[in-house]
Protein backbone atom coordinates (compact mmCIF):
# COMPACT_ATOMS: atom_id res chain seq x y z
CA UNK A 1 0.00 0.00 0.00
CA UNK A 2 1.16 3.50 -1.00
CA UNK A 3 1.59 6.82 1.07
CA UNK A 4 -0.83 7.77 -0.44
CA UNK A 5 -3.56 4.90 -0.26
CA UNK A 6 -2.54 4.78 3.47
CA UNK A 7 -2.96 8.70 4.01
CA UNK A 8 -6.42 8.10 2.05
CA UNK A 9 -7.60 5.48 4.29
CA UNK A 10 -6.55 7.33 7.18
CA UNK A 11 -8.96 10.05 6.23
CA UNK A 12 -11.89 8.10 5.29
CA UNK A 13 -11.55 6.04 9.04
CA UNK A 14 -11.54 9.66 10.23
CA UNK A 15 -14.28 10.65 8.48
CA UNK A 16 -16.60 7.71 9.57
CA UNK A 17 -15.32 8.10 13.52
CA UNK A 18 -16.45 11.45 13.56
CA UNK A 19 -19.69 11.14 11.29
CA UNK A 20 -20.71 8.23 14.03
CA UNK A 21 -19.61 10.90 17.10
CA UNK A 22 -21.69 13.72 15.29
CA UNK A 23 -24.85 10.57 15.17
CA UNK A 24 -24.22 10.05 18.48
CA UNK A 25 -24.09 13.48 19.68
CA UNK A 26 -27.37 14.52 18.13
CA UNK A 27 -29.15 11.46 18.95
CA UNK A 28 -27.78 12.56 22.87
CA UNK A 29 -29.05 16.32 22.38
CA UNK A 30 -32.32 15.38 20.89
CA UNK A 31 -33.41 13.29 23.90
CA UNK A 32 -31.88 15.72 26.32
CA UNK A 33 -34.08 18.90 23.91
CA UNK A 34 -36.95 16.76 23.77
CA UNK A 35 -37.20 16.37 27.80
CA UNK A 36 -36.25 20.31 28.48
CA UNK A 37 -39.53 20.61 25.42
CA UNK A 38 -41.46 18.48 27.68
CA UNK A 39 -40.68 20.52 31.40
CA UNK A 40 -41.85 23.50 28.73
CA UNK A 41 -45.28 21.59 27.73
CA UNK A 42 -46.37 20.72 30.73
CA UNK A 43 -45.21 17.12 30.82
CA UNK A 44 -43.82 14.81 33.05
CA UNK A 45 -43.33 11.13 34.07
CA UNK A 46 -43.87 8.39 31.23
CA UNK A 47 -45.72 11.46 29.17
CA UNK A 48 -42.00 13.42 29.10
CA UNK A 49 -40.07 10.15 28.20
CA UNK A 50 -42.56 9.37 25.13
CA UNK A 51 -42.01 12.72 24.26
CA UNK A 52 -38.69 12.89 24.36
CA UNK A 53 -38.68 9.95 21.98
CA UNK A 54 -40.60 11.79 19.88
CA UNK A 55 -38.37 14.61 19.27
CA UNK A 56 -35.72 12.21 18.77
CA UNK A 57 -37.87 9.95 16.02
CA UNK A 58 -38.27 13.45 14.53
CA UNK A 59 -35.49 14.16 14.04
CA UNK A 60 -35.19 11.40 10.87
CA UNK A 61 -37.92 13.28 8.98
CA UNK A 62 -34.55 14.55 6.34
CA UNK A 63 -31.44 15.61 7.25
CA UNK A 64 -30.51 18.73 9.68
CA UNK A 65 -32.16 20.42 12.45
CA UNK A 66 -35.48 21.69 10.87
CA UNK A 67 -37.40 18.78 11.18
CA UNK A 68 -36.86 18.60 14.90
CA UNK A 69 -37.23 22.68 15.12
CA UNK A 70 -40.48 22.17 13.12
CA UNK A 71 -41.77 19.75 15.72
CA UNK A 72 -40.98 21.24 18.47
CA UNK A 73 -42.18 24.63 17.34
CA UNK A 74 -45.21 23.32 16.30
CA UNK A 75 -45.53 21.73 19.54
CA UNK A 76 -45.35 24.38 21.13
CA UNK A 77 -47.55 26.94 19.31
CA UNK A 78 -49.92 24.26 19.64
CA UNK A 79 -49.73 24.41 23.26
CA UNK A 80 -49.21 27.98 23.80
CA UNK A 81 -45.69 28.05 24.59
CA UNK A 82 -44.13 31.33 24.57
CA UNK A 83 -40.22 30.89 22.91
CA UNK A 84 -38.91 32.93 20.15
CA UNK A 85 -37.56 31.05 17.41
CA UNK A 86 -33.93 32.25 18.52
CA UNK A 87 -34.51 31.21 21.85
CA UNK A 88 -35.08 27.60 20.28
CA UNK A 89 -32.18 27.61 18.23
CA UNK A 90 -29.89 28.51 20.86
CA UNK A 91 -31.43 25.98 22.96
CA UNK A 92 -30.58 23.53 20.71
CA UNK A 93 -26.93 25.19 19.77
CA UNK A 94 -26.49 24.73 23.36
CA UNK A 95 -27.63 21.30 23.82
CA UNK A 96 -25.66 20.21 20.83
CA UNK A 97 -22.46 21.59 22.43
CA UNK A 98 -22.39 20.08 25.74
CA UNK A 99 -23.70 16.39 24.00
CA UNK A 100 -20.50 16.73 21.93
CA UNK A 101 -18.65 17.26 25.06
CA UNK A 102 -19.98 14.42 26.61
CA UNK A 103 -19.54 11.91 23.72
CA UNK A 104 -15.70 13.07 23.53
CA UNK A 105 -15.26 12.80 27.00
CA UNK A 106 -17.18 9.90 28.29
CA UNK A 107 -17.66 8.11 24.79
Amino acid sequence: MSTFDKRQEGFENKFAHDEELRFKAEARRNKVLGAWAADKLGLSGDAAEAYAKSVVLADFEEPGDEDVYRKIKADFEEKNVDISEHQLRREMADLMDKAIEEIQTKG
